[in-house]
């Protein structure tokens, strides 16, 4: 290859999506139905080309594409990764910058009608999905999977998976879901308290077995609170 090949030379760029809900069985991923070449007719997380001429940034693309596949426009997004290889794509050198996005069941609910043609949501089972995923999607998934395990140790991660207002005793059953073990429910409430990321919905009550339960919400939705020590 000549010098002038080789500035001429364009590596393919994408995001790619690692996007997770929570249903009642536990943590789910969307993937999509490949329509074309590669992979055409295997499951891939979504993704897109980063459009150099709309896309202001690498977090704008990732919105743009979230919002493309799912309808959604501003849930949580957290850049996992960026990689790159020469193998990764048949098409050639192939760099994808890797995003998680987290839906909560609103989002799910409400924007069924805006999901992509063949996207599907997928029980995590282990560290993947337990089938085949198109290019080494799989390999980002597992990144992605441990990303969001660890977080939950020490941060309000799980507080963007439910509606947009939850009880208490509801959040305590979203970490206990993603940390597969149960919580002390006063420790879990005076953590709650000192990380200071909830606010009560004023005069919203939720009925519950012995007395009504506040409602809460998030104070901010698109970005998570770090506890001082683990859960």
């Amino acid at each position: 290859m000549t010098s002038h090949d080789n500035h001429a030379f364009k590596p393919i760029a994408t995001v790619d999506l690692a996007i997770f809900s929570l249903s009642p069985a536990g943590l789910s991923v969307l993937l999509v139905r490949r329509a074309n070449a590669p992979f055409s007719g295997d499951w891939a997380l979504p993704g897109g080309w980063i459009h150099i001429d709309e896309d202001a940034d690498l977090e704008a693309a990732a919105r743009r594409v979230l919002k493309e596949k799912t309808g959604v426009e501003t849930p949580y997004l957290e850049q996992l990764q960026t990689t790159g290889s020469r193998s990764r794509d048949p098409r050639g050198w192939s760099i994808s910058i890797v995003y998680i996005a987290l839906l909560s069941a609103d989002d799910v609910a409400e924007r069924q009608g805006g999901m992509a043609a063949e996207a599907e949501w997928r029980m995590i089972e282990g560290e993947g999905v337990g089938c085949p995923i198109a290019f080494d999607h799989a390999a980002l998934l597992k990144e992605a999977v441990g990303r969001i395990r660890s977080k939950v140790e020490y941060s309000s991660l799980p507080g963007h998976l439910l509606p947009v207002h939850f009880t208490l005793s509801e959040l305590q059953s979203v970490y206990e879901t993603l940390l597969g073990r149960k919580l002390d429910k006063s420790a879990f409430r005076k953590r709650m308290a000192e990380a200071d990321f909830l606010e009560p919905v004023e005069g919203e009550m939720r009925r519950a077995s012995n007395r009504p339960a506040q409602v809460f919400r998030l104070k901010d939705t698109r970005s998570l609170a770090l506890f001082d020590r683990t859960i």
